[in-house]
């Protein structure tokens, strides 16, 4: 299969830095480009390409105003290219909500030379996503979700919250910003400690748990060394940094360190899920959700060899099924569910004695 490819920026350079990029190369094509989303629009239907690759700042029409336009009525998947400051980072993150499948930083200088150092990576991407199914390819999974579980799960009773202390580690990477707003926004103001590894920029993080925070009932926030997880609080590892959980006087804490990156990324799956075997074994809870590559696999086989629970996301509703499919394929997954059912279940686990 050839990917086609349609790039929207507003930079000549760039996309002529792109089309160099893709030129030779057999399985990926280049099928037009435009310096805006209101030239883009007639020639993305003429050559119905498989993936967009997307600027977020341009004249005429924003980048994600275009996405959102696209995924409510044509939906492609898109890979934002664009120059992420700060504030860059935010849009990118509204971005990815929206459904972009992944997000890359390109420099302001340099940028051809970047290019040829990324081509590898870049390609790989754009295969990935030509096989990725896009957040509103899923609307009608979401609003099923919406429908099934209520605003906010019921509230654990006071007794039961200090009783039980059962952790719950969760990965995710390519898709995963949405999936785990789903469900996270369904869980209760006590639902059990969670530590979150999901495969984001360094600038990123802190962000999106800033915004998590504003919409779910439990407290979310990026992760500090020695931070103490507790009911009520879902904590993600920091972009950059590894996330381990550790034990001490019957309470969990989480370790974040410096290291090199495992399965090509930093943080890694693989790292906090090993770790929860280590120190929680039967009382922990591993889910690997949407996400290409395989971090987190071996990782949870060494949890469901310890006698932890295990649940994979389902194929049907993964924006990639590459991480849960390699989890499956290891024999290290208890339960596949659809992304609808994770919220009950962690609470269903919870509650069992």
């Amino acid at each position: 299969m050839v990917v086609k490819v349609f790039v929207v920026d507003d930079s000549a350079i760039v996309r002529q830095a792109l089309a160099h990029m893709l030129a030779g190369n057999p399985e990926v094509e280049l099928v037009g480009s435009a310096p805006n989303p209101l030239l883009a629009v007639e020639a993305i239907r003429k050559s119905q390409p498989d993936v967009l690759l997307l600027d977020i700042e341009m004249p005429g029409m924003d980048g994600l105003t275009f996405l959102r336009q696209v995924m409510s009525t044509n939906p492609i998947p898109t890979v934002i290219c664009s120059t992420l400051s700060t504030e860059g980072s935010k849009v990118a993150l509204e971005a990815l909500s929206a459904g972009a499948i992944s997000v890359m930083a390109k420099p302001k200088l340099g940028l051809k030379q970047y290019l040829d150092d990324s081509r590898r990576d870049m390609i790989q991407l754009l295969k990935v996503a030509a096989r990725a199914k896009p957040r509103a390819r899923q609307a009608a999974a979401d609003g099923a979700a919406a429908r099934m579980l209520p605003a906010r799960a019921p509230v654990l009773s006071s007794v039961h919250a200090f009783a039980m202390n059962k952790p719950v580690v969760m990965g995710s990477s390519t898709g995963g910003t949405q999936a785990l707003e789903l469900v996270l926004t369904h869980l209760p103001a006590d639902a059990p400690g969670i530590a979150i590894t999901q495969h984001m920029p360094e600038k990123f993080t802190a962000m999106y748990a800033q915004r998590l925070n504003g919409l779910c009932a439990m407290q979310v926030r990026e992760a500090k060394d020695g931070d103490r997880l507790e009911r009520g609080l879902a904590l993600i590892a920091p972009g950059g940094l590894h996330m381990q959980l550790r034990k001490a006087s019957g309470q969990y804490y989480v370790h974040v360190m410096d290291g090199p990156p495992v399965n090509r990324h930093k943080p890694s799956v693989d790292v906090l899920f090993k770790s929860a075997a280590e120190v929680a074994g039967r009382d922990a809870l591993g889910i690997i959700m949407t996400g290409m590559g395989d971090d987190g696999a071996r990782g949870m086989k060494v949890m469901h060899d310890g006698g932890a629970r295990t649940i994979a996301q389902n194929e049907e509703t993964c924006v990639v099924f590459g991480m849960p499919k390699e989890a499956i394929k290891l024999q290290a997954v208890d339960d596949i569910l659809p992304l609808e059912q994770i919220a009950r279940a962690i609470l269903q686990f919870d509650s069992r004695a």
